[in-house]
Order: structure tokens, then sequence, then C-alpha cells
């Protein structure tokens, strides 16, 4: 009878770790080359609160709608005493869906220090089989600092992409530094050094890669600065237009431009702010809030992201009971926002058929584009694209470019120049891009046909270059195909 017992006792934990390692299985993408992740923020669960089962109703029906690969809490998820058990509440609604997740914690989260510590917060998450998180390294500051792997879609592939995820800690030691404690030194120093370790075994390439954590960085404040961004914007005040980040800027933005494998930052904390913008061609963003509980107006929610495999490409968008919204793509930086309030420009009513772009070539000491019109006019010709690489002079010449493009498709268009010494970028007549730096761009809206394109391009002294490129949501950053070009005759 003991015997027969102790068969069964150990078939049943031998079934239970198969389980837990089942359900431990590695983040992968799936075979259609994509892996699609659900942010939750600033639940503020308030135990015992009429409202958690409305916070848990919008988790359940994102899970059940998005079907993500991985559930990611940025922070400010439990609000008040009683402060363990809710982590267990909230665990389960994730299992419930059999779907790993992984958290970071927020400002809130372990502000009664006497009763639980970021530490045991950890402890208490990893009971879980559907946690995939980790308590990070213990000689830096903050608790859960760490980096998940995901894998491509094939049987035993390797690492695809990473998923780095920061603690932003709380408050500073000292409160002439500010509301929020920065992210620190040797956590910067931490991320320098994985990804480092990471791009090292992958043929000295960086993986496509995004962060998560709480508190905003004070990047986050240039585009809304420009007005350049996708959402809502600060409706909840957005502190003065600083995104209610930290007072000290310690770096990590920096580092992460450095390290050219991070393409996104999603981070939650004011709950009135759903915004994404892009700066410095990564990505900033907040969350949707979620919990019901903690303030904020908009309607509660999460922020999907999509990655695609071998791709520095994902899309974006947030996600409530009831709609859909705000859709956004990285790196074209186009949104549906722009989509549906865009004005669109009409196609003229043309039928070229000889391809190529003429030009007009000038010399004279240039200052600006202004000049070219009245410059001493040396020669015309046709080209099969842009491009000033067998000018007639080294320095001192000006070209104007004319051509008609033929938009294949109704869109949202993001062109760019990159000109040595600059340049003017003119469609259907209206100057979109105008400017002495050497890289710019702007998003125009064109119905499907021909357009007027022209480019003024002028060269001081020095180097010269030009680059005439264009992105959509579906087609990466590219020179404008040739084949689009046509002569105007």
């Amino acid at each position: 009878m003991k015997k027969t017992r102790l068969v069964s006792c150990l078939l049943v934990g031998l079934i239970a770790v198969q389980a837990f390692a089942q359900e431990k299985k590695p983040l992968q993408f799936n075979r259609a080359g994509k892996f699609r992740i659900a942010q939750f923020t600033d639940l503020h669960w308030t135990h015992g609160s009429p409202n958690c089962e409305t916070t848990a109703a919008v988790i359940r029906d994102v899970l059940k709608t998005e079907k993500p690969d991985l559930a990611i809490v940025t922070g400010d998820v439990v609000w008040e005493k009683p402060e363990r058990e809710p982590w267990a509440v909230i665990a389960r609604l994730f299992e419930e869906a059999e779907t790993p997740f992984a958290v970071v914690l927020g400002n809130h989260d372990a502000e009664s220090s006497t009763l639980i510590s970021r530490s045991e917060i950890f402890d208490l998450l990893s009971r879980s089989p559907w946690f995939v998180g980790e308590k990070g390294p213990e000689d830096i500051h903050g608790c859960g600092n760490y980096v998940l792997t995901v894998r491509g879609a094939k049987a035993n592939a390797k690492t695809a992409a990473l998923l780095y995820f920061l603690d932003s800690n709380a408050y500073p030691s000292n409160p002439r530094f500010g509301t929020y404690a920065p992210v620190y030194f040797d956590q910067i120093r931490w991320y320098r050094t994985t990804s480092d370790r990471f791009t090292a075994g992958n043929d000295d390439t960086p993986y496509p890669a995004l962060a998560f954590f709480h508190i905003p960085l004070p990047e986050y404040r240039e585009p809304l600065l420009r007005k350049e961004y996708a959402g809502h914007g600060p409706t909840g005040g957005g502190r003065g237009g600083s995104g209610g980040s930290g007072a000290v800027n310690t770096g990590l933005f920096a580092s992460i431009l450095e390290k050219k494998d991070v393409m996104g930052l999603f981070v939650g904390h004011i709950h009135g702010n759903d915004y994404i913008g892009i700066e410095k061609e990564i990505a900033l963003a907040y969350g949707r809030k979620t919990g019901e509980d903690g303030g904020g107006n908009l309607p509660r929610g999460a922020r999907i992201i999509e990655l695609f495999e071998n791709e520095r490409v994902f899309d974006s968008w947030i996600r409530t009971r009831q709609t859909k919204e705000l859709v956004f793509h990285y790196p074209s930086g186009i949104s549906s926002v722009d989509e549906e309030t865009m004005t669109y420009l009409p196609a003229q009513k043309v039928s070229p058929r000889k391809q190529g772009v003429g030009y007009t070539f000038y010399e004279g000491d240039f200052q600006s584009v202004d000049q070219i019109a009245a410059a001493h006019e040396v020669g015309r010709g046709i080209l099969p694209a842009f491009s000033v690489d067998n000018a007639p002079a080294e320095d001192r010449f000006a070209y104007d470019f004319k051509a008609w493009i033929r938009i294949p498709k109704r869109g949202v268009y993001h062109f760019y120049t990159a000109a040595d010494d600059g340049s003017r970028f003119l469609i259907d007549g209206l100057a979109v891009i105008d400017t002495t730096a050497r890289h710019a761009s702007a998003k125009v809206a064109l119905e499907a046909g021909f357009h007027d394109l022209r480019v003024l391009y002028f060269e001081k002294n020095g180097g010269e270059f030009l680059e005439v490129s264009f992105e959509t949501p579906t087609l990466r950053r590219q020179p404008i195909p040739k084949k689009w070009l046509f002569v105007r005759e």
C-alpha cells in the first residue's frame, strides 16, 4: 500500500514537473514570423475595491482578443495593503489565460517596505509557472533588471530578438534631485555589458530589441515639444511637458543609441498619457492605463506591440475592451492618426512615358536654395534617379531636379532627404522639407497616381552628397525606385 502510494506521488510529481516545463517553454516567434506583446500598466490594484473586477475584466478581455505571446506589466501594480495577496490574484489572470507574463516594478509597488520589498515581490511572482521574469543581478540598483530572449519560429531556432527589463526605481534619496529616482549608472553598465555580449554572439550584429520600465526618461519630452506623436498626448497632465520623468538624466538613452539594439522604450506612470513618438530613431511609448483605480480619464486597456522576425520593425496599437485604436508603425512613424486626419494630395492628370529625372545644373557661391534660380546655368540633362555623384564640379554648385513620381497606392508616405550642404523637397508645389540639416523628413498623404516632384540641392564646399528616400508602413526605407520616376516634358 505504501509502495503504491509512493509511486502515485512520484507520478503526480513527474506530471507536475512536465507541465511546469511545458508552461516555461521558450518565448518564440510564431509560424508567421510574428511575436505579440500586451503591455499592461498602472493597475493600482486596491484589494477589496469594487473596481478590481473591472480591472481584471480589462486584462481578461485584452488577453482573449489579442492572444499575446507575452504579457508585460510595467509597474504600479499593487496600490494598497494587503500587499501580498493581490500579486497572487493578478498572477492567476495570466495563468487562466495560459499566457507567459513578465513584470517590472513602479514607484508605488513597495512603498510600505516594512511589509514587502521589491525582492519579495519577485519571490511571490516566481511561484507562478507562467511568470518568466527574474530578479536580475543583486549587486546593482533595483530588482528586476533582466533580459528575455525570443527565439525564431523554426524548431531549435536561435535567439531572434531581445526584451530588456529595467527597474526605474522609486524616489531619490535627496529630494533636491527631483520627485523620482533615475535609472542608475550600474544598471546602465549592466545593460551595456549585456547588449555587448549578445551582439558579440550574433556576429557583431545587434539583435532587434525592446525595453520596458515604469518611469519615462527625460527624452520623452522631445516628441511632445515637436508635436510629433500618435496618441492622446498628456491629457492627464504631462508635468509641464516632461512626461513625468525624473529630474536627473543619467544617460540611458545615449547608451541605447550607441548600442543600436533597442528600437523602442515602453513605460507607464502617467495615467493620461498613451502617446508614441520617435526620437533619434528610437520609439518612445506610453502604455494605456489598465487599472480602474488610481485616476486617469482614458478608457482602460493595454498597448499591443507586434515584432517581426529578422526585421527591425514593429507595429503597435492600443486595445481597450471596445476598440483597437492609435495604430503606429515603426520605423516609418506613420500612424492611423496620420492616415485618418491628413489631407491627401490629389494625383495629377498626366501620362508621362519616359522614365528618369530631369535636372538643371548651376554654378555659384550658394548659401541657400533660394539663390539657385538666379545662378548661372551650366547644363541640363536626364538621370535615372536623384544623384549628385557625377557632378561636373566638386564645390559651389547646385541642382534643380524635376520629375513625375508615380505613387502606386493611396497612403501616407514618409520622405527623407540627406544632403550636404542643403536641400528643399517639394511635392505638388508644396515645400514639405526645407533644410540645411544633413537629415530631414516629412510625412505626406498622397492619392495613387502621378505627382509633381522637385528637389533643389546646393553644395558649398567640402563633401557632397544627396539621398532622397521614403518609407511606408509596408515598404522599408529605401531610395525612390527608378521605375516610379518619369521625366517632366
